[in-house]
Order: C-alpha cells, then sequence, then structure tokens
C-alpha cells in the first residue's frame, strides 16, 4: 500500500463524502496524482465504513462538513433541477426520431416531471369500507341441479 501524502487523503476524504463509489475515487486519484491505490484502500479513508473507524479526527471532521455540504448545495447539480431535466427530455425526446415507444416514454416521463400524477382508481364499498363479499358453499347436487333448471329455462 503507497503512503499517502495528505492533500491526496483530504481528496480521498471529500470525494467519498460526495457519494463516489470507492472505483470512482481510484480512478480519480489515478487521474489527478498519478498514484495507483485500491478501492481497499481508499475504504479507509470512508468514517462510516468498518475499514474507516480509525480515521484521524481532522478528517472524520473533513468527511461530515464535506458532506454536509454536498446535501445542502443540491442547487449545484444540473441534474436537480426540473428546467434542466425537462430540457434534456426535449432534447432526447426531438432525438428519437420516430421510434414511438422512446417517444411516448419520454413523453410519461416529462408528465411525471411536471407534477402529473398517474393516479389508480380504487373501487370501494359504502363509505369507503371494502367491498362485501359472501363466501357460501353448495353441494355439488346442489350446484347440478340449479344449473339444470337455468337450462332448462333457456
Amino acid at each position: 500500500m503507497a503512503a499517502l501524502k495528505e492533500p491526496v487523503k483530504m481528496f480521498i476524504v471529500q470525494s467519498l463524502a460526495c457519494f463516489e463509489t470507492p472505483q470512482q475515487v481510484v480512478e480519480a486519484v489515478k487521474q489527478e496524482y498519478k498514484i495507483e491505490i485500491t478501492r481497499q484502500q481508499v475504504a479507509l479513508y470512508d468514517p462510516t465504513k468498518v475499514a474507516g473507524r480509525n480515521l484521524s479526527k481532522k478528517l472524520k471532521d473533513l468527511f461530515e462538513r464535506t458532506r454536509k455540504d454536498f446535501r445542502k448545495n443540491i442547487e449545484d447539480i444540473a441534474i436537480a433541477n426540473k428546467a434542466f431535466r425537462l430540457n434534456e427530455l426535449q432534447k432526447m425526446y426531438e432525438d428519437s426520431g420516430k421510434n414511438k415507444r422512446a417517444k411516448q416514454n419520454l413523453l410519461k416521463q416529462a408528465f411525471q416531471e411536471t407534477d402529473g400524477r398517474v393516479t389508480k382508481q380504487e373501487i370501494t364499498g359504502k363509505d369507503g369500507k371494502p367491498i362485501e363479499t359472501v363466501n357460501s358453499s353448495i353441494s355439488t347436487e346442489s350446484y347440478l341441479k340449479a344449473r339444470e333448471q337455468v337450462l332448462d329455462e333457456y
């Protein structure tokens, strides 16, 4: 395992606090710092996991602060914005050409994005109570006799 300098450790902690996976962090560290690390090594810097239970107080505090800020600043994430999502759906709709199934799915998704609700109808009995059902059993002989009577009438 490579010994990591403080800036790399902080980068790992902040990445994990922003809900990046260990594999994503491994790749980001390789790209940013040209250092090869493993997912297991990354797990040591996640205080929410057993492997990260011995993380220093300084890094734990950094993790908590970063996670809190990340959750609070949802406006910084484009896909969290309804206008952005609808604009992207519009582009996909225009790019779908003659694919009716894709267009139908995109229209449905856009409807739901604009607070449209797909509702389901529930049938109930009087005053919203369950519908009463009557279970009765009859003998085979009674059934056959009743069946014959019905057939004779026709």
